[in-house]
Protein backbone atom coordinates (compact mmCIF):
# COMPACT_ATOMS: atom_id res chain seq x y z
CA UNK A 1 0.00 0.00 0.00
CA UNK A 2 3.06 1.88 -0.17
CA UNK A 3 1.70 3.92 -3.09
CA UNK A 4 -1.67 4.55 -1.80
CA UNK A 5 -2.63 8.09 -1.09
CA UNK A 6 -5.81 9.47 0.52
CA UNK A 7 -7.79 11.36 -1.24
CA UNK A 8 -10.55 13.82 -1.04
CA UNK A 9 -12.76 10.81 -1.30
CA UNK A 10 -15.04 9.36 1.33
CA UNK A 11 -13.75 6.16 3.17
CA UNK A 12 -14.81 4.33 5.57
CA UNK A 13 -11.62 3.71 8.07
CA UNK A 14 -11.79 0.91 11.19
CA UNK A 15 -8.98 -0.76 12.44
CA UNK A 16 -6.79 -2.34 10.00
CA UNK A 17 -9.58 -1.27 7.40
CA UNK A 18 -9.56 1.39 4.51
CA UNK A 19 -12.54 1.01 2.59
CA UNK A 20 -13.52 3.06 -0.33
CA UNK A 21 -17.23 4.01 -1.25
CA UNK A 22 -19.45 4.15 -4.12
CA UNK A 23 -20.14 6.66 -6.41
CA UNK A 24 -22.18 9.04 -4.72
CA UNK A 25 -24.89 12.30 -6.00
CA UNK A 26 -24.19 13.39 -2.20
CA UNK A 27 -20.21 13.30 -2.63
CA UNK A 28 -19.83 14.27 -5.97
CA UNK A 29 -15.53 14.07 -6.13
CA UNK A 30 -14.01 11.07 -7.45
CA UNK A 31 -9.85 11.49 -6.83
CA UNK A 32 -7.45 13.51 -7.31
CA UNK A 33 -7.81 14.01 -11.13
CA UNK A 34 -6.20 17.57 -11.84
CA UNK A 35 -8.70 20.11 -12.73
CA UNK A 36 -10.58 20.00 -16.26
CA UNK A 37 -9.44 16.55 -17.42
CA UNK A 38 -13.28 15.29 -15.51
CA UNK A 39 -15.71 16.82 -14.06
CA UNK A 40 -15.77 16.32 -10.48
CA UNK A 41 -19.22 14.44 -10.58
CA UNK A 42 -18.57 12.01 -13.62
CA UNK A 43 -16.92 8.39 -12.62
CA UNK A 44 -13.81 7.10 -13.84
CA UNK A 45 -13.37 4.79 -16.83
CA UNK A 46 -12.35 1.11 -15.60
CA UNK A 47 -10.35 -1.44 -17.81
CA UNK A 48 -11.52 -5.07 -16.81
CA UNK A 49 -9.62 -7.68 -19.03
CA UNK A 50 -11.06 -10.99 -18.98
CA UNK A 51 -9.52 -13.98 -20.46
CA UNK A 52 -10.01 -17.80 -21.13
CA UNK A 53 -7.67 -19.95 -22.89
CA UNK A 54 -8.11 -22.66 -25.58
CA UNK A 55 -10.26 -20.71 -28.58
CA UNK A 56 -13.74 -21.34 -29.19
CA UNK A 57 -15.85 -23.60 -31.04
CA UNK A 58 -15.30 -23.06 -34.95
CA UNK A 59 -18.54 -22.37 -36.37
CA UNK A 60 -20.61 -20.44 -33.90
CA UNK A 61 -18.05 -17.61 -32.69
CA UNK A 62 -19.59 -15.45 -35.19
CA UNK A 63 -21.69 -11.92 -34.98
CA UNK A 64 -23.40 -9.89 -37.56
CA UNK A 65 -25.61 -7.40 -37.80
CA UNK A 66 -25.89 -3.64 -36.10
CA UNK A 67 -27.94 -2.26 -32.95
CA UNK A 68 -31.40 -4.00 -32.27
CA UNK A 69 -30.36 -6.18 -34.99
CA UNK A 70 -27.00 -7.71 -34.15
CA UNK A 71 -26.95 -11.27 -34.17
CA UNK A 72 -24.56 -14.17 -32.33
CA UNK A 73 -23.78 -17.33 -32.56
CA UNK A 74 -24.15 -19.96 -30.28
CA UNK A 75 -20.77 -18.86 -28.05
CA UNK A 76 -22.07 -15.56 -27.71
CA UNK A 77 -25.40 -16.36 -26.84
CA UNK A 78 -24.94 -15.43 -23.17
CA UNK A 79 -24.37 -11.52 -24.32
CA UNK A 80 -27.49 -11.36 -26.18
CA UNK A 81 -29.34 -8.48 -23.61
CA UNK A 82 -26.02 -6.36 -24.06
CA UNK A 83 -25.80 -6.59 -27.78
CA UNK A 84 -26.33 -2.65 -27.95
CA UNK A 85 -23.36 -1.87 -25.62
CA UNK A 86 -21.22 -5.11 -27.73
CA UNK A 87 -18.92 -4.51 -30.29
CA UNK A 88 -17.59 -7.72 -31.70
CA UNK A 89 -14.10 -7.47 -33.61
CA UNK A 90 -12.13 -9.66 -36.15
CA UNK A 91 -9.21 -9.98 -37.94
CA UNK A 92 -6.74 -8.97 -35.26
CA UNK A 93 -3.69 -10.51 -34.59
CA UNK A 94 -0.07 -10.41 -32.75
CA UNK A 95 2.64 -11.54 -35.44
CA UNK A 96 5.00 -12.10 -32.79
CA UNK A 97 2.83 -14.82 -31.47
CA UNK A 98 2.61 -16.52 -34.89
CA UNK A 99 6.73 -17.93 -34.54
CA UNK A 100 6.24 -21.24 -32.34
CA UNK A 101 2.65 -21.83 -33.17
CA UNK A 102 1.84 -23.52 -29.66
CA UNK A 103 -0.15 -22.63 -26.24
CA UNK A 104 2.78 -20.86 -25.09
CA UNK A 105 4.19 -18.80 -27.90
CA UNK A 106 0.50 -17.79 -28.49
CA UNK A 107 -0.05 -16.49 -24.86
CA UNK A 108 2.78 -14.76 -23.46
CA UNK A 109 2.17 -11.63 -25.44
CA UNK A 110 -1.28 -11.71 -26.22
CA UNK A 111 -1.84 -7.85 -24.52
CA UNK A 112 1.37 -6.53 -25.45
CA UNK A 113 2.43 -7.69 -28.93
CA UNK A 114 6.08 -8.17 -27.77
CA UNK A 115 8.66 -10.70 -28.96
CA UNK A 116 8.78 -14.19 -26.58
CA UNK A 117 12.22 -15.65 -25.36
CA UNK A 118 12.53 -19.09 -25.57
CA UNK A 119 15.22 -21.46 -24.16
CA UNK A 120 14.81 -21.55 -20.73
CA UNK A 121 14.46 -17.40 -21.08
CA UNK A 122 11.34 -15.94 -19.47
CA UNK A 123 11.18 -12.29 -21.53
CA UNK A 124 7.48 -11.16 -23.15
CA UNK A 125 6.65 -7.26 -22.22
CA UNK A 126 4.42 -5.34 -20.03
CA UNK A 127 1.01 -5.78 -20.93
CA UNK A 128 -1.80 -2.79 -21.40
CA UNK A 129 -3.48 -3.69 -18.48
CA UNK A 130 -0.06 -2.86 -16.40
CA UNK A 131 1.32 -0.14 -18.09
CA UNK A 132 -2.51 1.78 -17.60
CA UNK A 133 -1.71 0.62 -13.56
CA UNK A 134 1.32 2.05 -14.03
CA UNK A 135 -0.06 5.25 -14.97
CA UNK A 136 -3.18 5.61 -13.08
CA UNK A 137 -2.59 3.20 -9.82
CA UNK A 138 -1.73 5.94 -7.76
CA UNK A 139 -5.08 7.09 -7.57
CA UNK A 140 -6.48 4.20 -6.10
CA UNK A 141 -5.99 1.83 -3.16
CA UNK A 142 -4.88 -1.46 -5.62
CA UNK A 143 -3.20 -0.30 -8.64
CA UNK A 144 -4.44 -3.72 -10.53
CA UNK A 145 -6.53 -6.49 -9.46
CA UNK A 146 -5.24 -9.62 -11.32
CA UNK A 147 -7.25 -12.41 -10.43
CA UNK A 148 -7.26 -16.10 -12.07
CA UNK A 149 -9.26 -19.44 -11.39
CA UNK A 150 -6.05 -21.97 -12.08
CA UNK A 151 -2.76 -22.00 -11.33
CA UNK A 152 0.05 -21.43 -13.24
CA UNK A 153 2.52 -24.18 -15.01
CA UNK A 154 5.97 -23.99 -14.67
CA UNK A 155 6.88 -26.40 -17.13
CA UNK A 156 7.85 -26.29 -20.56
CA UNK A 157 6.53 -27.03 -23.77
CA UNK A 158 8.20 -27.20 -27.11
CA UNK A 159 11.24 -24.64 -25.87
CA UNK A 160 8.49 -22.49 -24.19
CA UNK A 161 7.87 -21.62 -21.11
CA UNK A 162 4.32 -22.59 -19.51
CA UNK A 163 4.33 -19.25 -17.80
CA UNK A 164 3.27 -18.16 -21.14
CA UNK A 165 0.15 -20.17 -21.27
CA UNK A 166 -0.73 -18.97 -17.65
CA UNK A 167 0.02 -15.31 -17.39
CA UNK A 168 -1.92 -12.51 -19.74
CA UNK A 169 -0.64 -9.50 -17.41
CA UNK A 170 2.83 -8.47 -17.03
CA UNK A 171 4.39 -5.55 -14.73
CA UNK A 172 7.81 -5.42 -17.07
CA UNK A 173 9.16 -8.02 -19.87
CA UNK A 174 10.89 -10.44 -17.13
CA UNK A 175 7.66 -10.19 -14.57
CA UNK A 176 4.77 -11.79 -15.04
CA UNK A 177 2.24 -9.91 -12.42
CA UNK A 178 1.09 -12.27 -9.65
CA UNK A 179 -2.21 -14.19 -9.84
CA UNK A 180 -4.39 -14.14 -7.15
CA UNK A 181 -6.38 -17.32 -6.88
CA UNK A 182 -7.67 -16.99 -3.47
CA UNK A 183 -10.97 -15.06 -3.03
CA UNK A 184 -10.25 -14.06 0.44
CA UNK A 185 -6.89 -12.66 0.14
CA UNK A 186 -8.04 -10.61 -3.14
CA UNK A 187 -11.10 -9.64 -0.95
CA UNK A 188 -8.42 -8.48 1.90
CA UNK A 189 -6.42 -6.68 -0.58
CA UNK A 190 -9.47 -4.52 -1.95
CA UNK A 191 -10.49 -4.07 1.86
CA UNK A 192 -8.09 -4.59 4.63
CA UNK A 193 -5.16 -2.68 5.52
CA UNK A 194 -3.04 -5.24 6.33
CA UNK A 195 -3.86 -9.00 4.24
CA UNK A 196 -4.36 -11.56 6.55
CA UNK A 197 -6.75 -13.55 8.48
CA UNK A 198 -8.78 -11.97 11.13
CA UNK A 199 -11.56 -12.53 12.98
CA UNK A 200 -13.72 -9.60 12.54
CA UNK A 201 -15.22 -8.96 9.21
CA UNK A 202 -14.47 -5.91 7.67
CA UNK A 203 -18.50 -4.41 7.79
CA UNK A 204 -17.91 -4.42 11.63
CA UNK A 205 -14.72 -2.62 11.56
CA UNK A 206 -16.53 0.27 9.67
CA UNK A 207 -20.01 0.46 10.60
CA UNK A 208 -18.86 2.99 13.50
CA UNK A 209 -17.81 5.23 10.21
CA UNK A 210 -20.79 4.09 8.10
CA UNK A 211 -23.25 5.04 11.00
CA UNK A 212 -21.51 8.79 10.98
CA UNK A 213 -21.87 9.25 7.35
CA UNK A 214 -25.71 7.80 6.92
CA UNK A 215 -26.71 11.73 8.81
CA UNK A 216 -24.09 12.96 6.03
CA UNK A 217 -25.95 12.03 2.57
CA UNK A 218 -29.28 12.42 1.11
CA UNK A 219 -32.21 9.35 1.33
CA UNK A 220 -31.04 8.03 -2.15
CA UNK A 221 -27.56 7.70 -1.22
CA UNK A 222 -28.07 6.07 2.11
CA UNK A 223 -30.02 3.07 0.51
CA UNK A 224 -27.21 2.81 -1.91
CA UNK A 225 -24.81 2.74 1.27
CA UNK A 226 -27.06 -0.43 2.37
CA UNK A 227 -26.81 -1.80 -1.06
CA UNK A 228 -23.32 -1.50 -1.14
CA UNK A 229 -22.35 -2.76 2.37
CA UNK A 230 -25.16 -5.90 2.38
CA UNK A 231 -23.34 -6.69 -1.56
CA UNK A 232 -20.00 -7.06 0.63
CA UNK A 233 -21.73 -9.00 3.63
CA UNK A 234 -22.68 -11.69 0.86
CA UNK A 235 -19.07 -11.58 -0.68
CA UNK A 236 -17.68 -12.25 2.71
CA UNK A 237 -20.35 -14.99 3.92
CA UNK A 238 -19.36 -16.59 0.31
CA UNK A 239 -15.64 -16.90 0.91
CA UNK A 240 -16.40 -17.95 4.84
CA UNK A 241 -17.86 -21.38 2.85
CA UNK A 242 -15.16 -21.68 0.40
CA UNK A 243 -13.46 -24.91 0.27
CA UNK A 244 -16.31 -26.28 2.11
CA UNK A 245 -17.31 -28.88 -0.94
CA UNK A 246 -15.43 -32.34 -1.65
CA UNK A 247 -15.65 -32.69 -5.04
CA UNK A 248 -12.62 -31.51 -6.83
CA UNK A 249 -12.21 -30.33 -10.39
CA UNK A 250 -9.08 -28.93 -12.98
CA UNK A 251 -5.59 -30.84 -12.06
CA UNK A 252 -6.37 -33.78 -10.59
CA UNK A 253 -4.50 -35.65 -7.78
CA UNK A 254 -2.90 -39.39 -8.31
CA UNK A 255 -5.19 -40.47 -5.24
CA UNK A 256 -8.96 -40.82 -5.81
CA UNK A 257 -8.87 -39.49 -2.23
CA UNK A 258 -6.80 -36.96 -0.31
CA UNK A 259 -4.81 -39.05 2.26
CA UNK A 260 -5.03 -36.10 4.33
CA UNK A 261 -7.21 -33.41 5.42
CA UNK A 262 -8.28 -30.92 3.36
CA UNK A 263 -6.41 -27.69 3.74
CA UNK A 264 -8.41 -24.51 4.56
CA UNK A 265 -6.64 -23.16 1.48
CA UNK A 266 -10.06 -20.97 0.82
CA UNK A 267 -9.75 -21.57 -3.51
CA UNK A 268 -13.31 -23.43 -4.03
CA UNK A 269 -13.01 -26.09 -5.26
CA UNK A 270 -16.28 -25.39 -8.09
CA UNK A 271 -15.39 -23.60 -10.30
CA UNK A 272 -18.27 -22.05 -10.63
CA UNK A 273 -18.55 -20.86 -7.72
CA UNK A 274 -14.77 -19.73 -8.08
CA UNK A 275 -15.36 -18.08 -11.22
CA UNK A 276 -18.30 -15.86 -9.78
CA UNK A 277 -16.76 -14.95 -6.58
CA UNK A 278 -14.27 -13.90 -8.71
CA UNK A 279 -16.21 -11.77 -11.09
CA UNK A 280 -18.38 -10.75 -7.68
CA UNK A 281 -14.64 -9.45 -6.45
CA UNK A 282 -14.05 -7.54 -9.72
CA UNK A 283 -17.15 -6.13 -9.74
CA UNK A 284 -16.85 -5.07 -5.76
CA UNK A 285 -13.59 -3.25 -6.45
CA UNK A 286 -15.09 -0.81 -9.70
CA UNK A 287 -18.08 0.15 -7.44
CA UNK A 288 -15.96 1.41 -4.61
CA UNK A 289 -13.20 2.95 -6.70
CA UNK A 290 -10.86 0.72 -4.97
CA UNK A 291 -8.82 -0.24 -8.16
CA UNK A 292 -9.98 0.69 -11.70
CA UNK A 293 -7.75 -2.06 -13.41
CA UNK A 294 -8.45 -5.86 -13.43
CA UNK A 295 -7.65 -8.67 -15.31
CA UNK A 296 -9.64 -12.06 -14.87
CA UNK A 297 -7.75 -15.49 -16.24
CA UNK A 298 -10.58 -17.43 -16.15
CA UNK A 299 -8.87 -20.27 -17.08
CA UNK A 300 -5.01 -21.07 -18.65
CA UNK A 301 -3.99 -21.63 -22.08
CA UNK A 302 -3.60 -25.53 -22.25
CA UNK A 303 -6.04 -25.72 -19.44
CA UNK A 304 -6.73 -28.56 -17.19
CA UNK A 305 -10.25 -27.69 -16.30
CA UNK A 306 -12.85 -29.77 -16.15
CA UNK A 307 -16.63 -28.66 -15.57
CA UNK A 308 -18.58 -31.93 -13.93
CA UNK A 309 -21.00 -29.09 -13.06
CA UNK A 310 -21.85 -29.32 -16.62
CA UNK A 311 -22.02 -32.66 -17.12
CA UNK A 312 -18.57 -32.41 -19.22
CA UNK A 313 -16.36 -34.38 -16.67
CA UNK A 314 -14.59 -37.16 -19.09
CA UNK A 315 -12.29 -34.68 -20.43
CA UNK A 316 -9.65 -31.19 -19.59
CA UNK A 317 -10.39 -28.27 -21.30
CA UNK A 318 -7.52 -28.41 -23.56
CA UNK A 319 -8.13 -31.61 -25.01
CA UNK A 320 -12.07 -30.86 -25.48
CA UNK A 321 -10.94 -27.79 -27.58
CA UNK A 322 -9.76 -29.81 -29.91
CA UNK A 323 -13.06 -31.09 -31.26
CA UNK A 324 -16.35 -28.66 -32.06
CA UNK A 325 -18.57 -31.16 -29.97
CA UNK A 326 -21.58 -29.88 -28.07
CA UNK A 327 -19.83 -30.19 -24.72
CA UNK A 328 -17.24 -27.74 -26.05
CA UNK A 329 -20.29 -25.45 -27.33
CA UNK A 330 -21.45 -26.23 -23.86
CA UNK A 331 -17.94 -25.18 -21.66
CA UNK A 332 -17.64 -22.32 -24.68
CA UNK A 333 -20.58 -20.55 -23.59
CA UNK A 334 -20.00 -21.27 -19.46
CA UNK A 335 -16.85 -18.71 -19.81
CA UNK A 336 -19.47 -16.22 -21.91
CA UNK A 337 -22.39 -16.20 -18.80
CA UNK A 338 -19.12 -15.32 -16.45
CA UNK A 339 -18.78 -11.73 -18.87
CA UNK A 340 -22.31 -11.47 -19.20
CA UNK A 341 -22.73 -12.12 -15.45
CA UNK A 342 -20.37 -9.22 -15.16
CA UNK A 343 -22.28 -7.12 -17.60
CA UNK A 344 -25.30 -7.55 -15.69
CA UNK A 345 -23.78 -6.54 -12.12
CA UNK A 346 -22.35 -3.20 -13.83
CA UNK A 347 -25.90 -2.24 -15.49
CA UNK A 348 -27.12 -2.59 -12.27
CA UNK A 349 -24.89 -0.30 -10.56
CA UNK A 350 -26.07 3.76 -11.31
CA UNK A 351 -23.17 6.11 -11.52
CA UNK A 352 -24.86 9.80 -11.92
CA UNK A 353 -26.24 9.68 -15.59
CA UNK A 354 -24.54 6.30 -16.34
CA UNK A 355 -24.41 3.00 -15.38
CA UNK A 356 -21.02 1.36 -14.22
CA UNK A 357 -21.17 -0.90 -17.24
CA UNK A 358 -21.35 2.24 -19.38
CA UNK A 359 -18.36 3.22 -17.77
CA UNK A 360 -16.24 0.45 -18.16
CA UNK A 361 -14.34 -1.16 -21.14
CA UNK A 362 -14.91 -4.99 -20.42
CA UNK A 363 -12.29 -6.58 -23.11
CA UNK A 364 -12.81 -10.50 -23.51
CA UNK A 365 -10.25 -12.62 -25.67
CA UNK A 366 -8.89 -15.69 -26.16
CA UNK A 367 -4.87 -16.25 -27.64
CA UNK A 368 -6.30 -18.36 -30.68
CA UNK A 369 -9.38 -18.43 -32.53
CA UNK A 370 -10.42 -22.21 -32.21
CA UNK A 371 -8.55 -25.24 -30.55
CA UNK A 372 -6.35 -25.96 -33.65
CA UNK A 373 -4.21 -23.15 -32.84
CA UNK A 374 -4.95 -20.90 -35.34
CA UNK A 375 -3.76 -16.98 -34.11
CA UNK A 376 -3.98 -15.41 -37.74
CA UNK A 377 -7.03 -13.67 -35.79
CA UNK A 378 -7.84 -13.17 -32.68
CA UNK A 379 -11.94 -13.64 -30.91
CA UNK A 380 -11.97 -10.67 -29.62
CA UNK A 381 -15.33 -8.99 -27.70
CA UNK A 382 -15.97 -5.35 -26.14
CA UNK A 383 -18.57 -4.92 -23.87
CA UNK A 384 -18.85 -1.65 -22.05
CA UNK A 385 -19.60 2.66 -22.61
CA UNK A 386 -16.08 3.55 -21.66
CA UNK A 387 -17.31 6.36 -20.35
CA UNK A 388 -19.64 7.38 -22.83
CA UNK A 389 -16.35 6.63 -25.71
CA UNK A 390 -17.31 3.78 -27.11
CA UNK A 391 -20.91 2.75 -29.38
CA UNK A 392 -21.91 -0.50 -28.69
CA UNK A 393 -24.01 -2.93 -31.63
CA UNK A 394 -21.27 -2.86 -33.98
CA UNK A 395 -19.21 -5.58 -35.82
CA UNK A 396 -15.76 -4.45 -37.10
CA UNK A 397 -13.61 -6.69 -39.23
CA UNK A 398 -10.49 -6.14 -39.86
CA UNK A 399 -9.80 -9.65 -41.31
CA UNK A 400 -8.74 -7.70 -44.69
CA UNK A 401 -7.51 -4.64 -43.82
CA UNK A 402 -3.25 -4.47 -43.73
CA UNK A 403 -2.95 -2.90 -40.45
CA UNK A 404 -4.84 -5.04 -38.20
CA UNK A 405 -2.49 -5.35 -35.22
CA UNK A 406 -4.23 -6.43 -31.72
CA UNK A 407 -2.04 -3.28 -30.48
CA UNK A 408 -3.86 -0.91 -32.12
CA UNK A 409 -6.55 -1.74 -30.09
CA UNK A 410 -5.11 -1.48 -27.24
CA UNK A 411 -4.13 1.83 -28.08
CA UNK A 412 -7.43 2.75 -28.26
CA UNK A 413 -8.01 1.18 -25.28
CA UNK A 414 -5.12 3.83 -23.59
CA UNK A 415 -6.66 6.82 -25.39
CA UNK A 416 -10.41 6.13 -23.89
CA UNK A 417 -8.18 6.47 -20.67
CA UNK A 418 -6.30 9.44 -21.80
CA UNK A 419 -3.13 7.83 -22.11
CA UNK A 420 -1.16 8.56 -25.59
CA UNK A 421 1.74 6.56 -25.66
CA UNK A 422 2.42 7.09 -29.30
CA UNK A 423 3.29 3.33 -29.75
CA UNK A 424 2.40 0.39 -27.96
CA UNK A 425 3.65 -3.03 -29.06
CA UNK A 426 3.70 -3.15 -33.10
CA UNK A 427 1.28 -0.36 -33.57
CA UNK A 428 1.32 3.04 -33.96
CA UNK A 429 -2.30 4.10 -34.65
CA UNK A 430 -5.10 3.38 -32.81
CA UNK A 431 -7.96 1.78 -34.30
CA UNK A 432 -10.39 4.63 -35.26
CA UNK A 433 -13.90 2.88 -35.20
CA UNK A 434 -13.41 1.35 -31.90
Amino acid sequence: MSNYRLTRRAMLRGLGVTMALPWMESLPVWGDEPAGRRRSSEAPVRLAVLFSGNGFHSKEWWAKGEGDSLEFGKVLSPLADFRKKTVFISGLFNAEAQKGNIHSSQTGNLLSGAPLASGGEIRSGTSVDQLLAQKYGASTKVPSLVLACEKSNPSVHKNYSMLYSSHISWSSPTTPTPLELYPALAFDRLFKDEVSKGDKSVLDAVMGDARDLRGKISAADQRKLDEYLDSVREVEQRIERAGQKGELQGWRPTLSAPNIPRPADGIPQNIAEHMKLMCDLMVLGFQTDSTRICTLKLNNDHSSLRFPHLGVDYMIHHLLSHSDTADWLKVNQFFLEQVAYIARRLEAIREGERTLLDNTMMLYCSSMLTGGHDATQLPVVLVGGGGGRIQGGRVLDYREKPERQMCRLFLSIMDKMEHRPGRFGDATQPLAEV
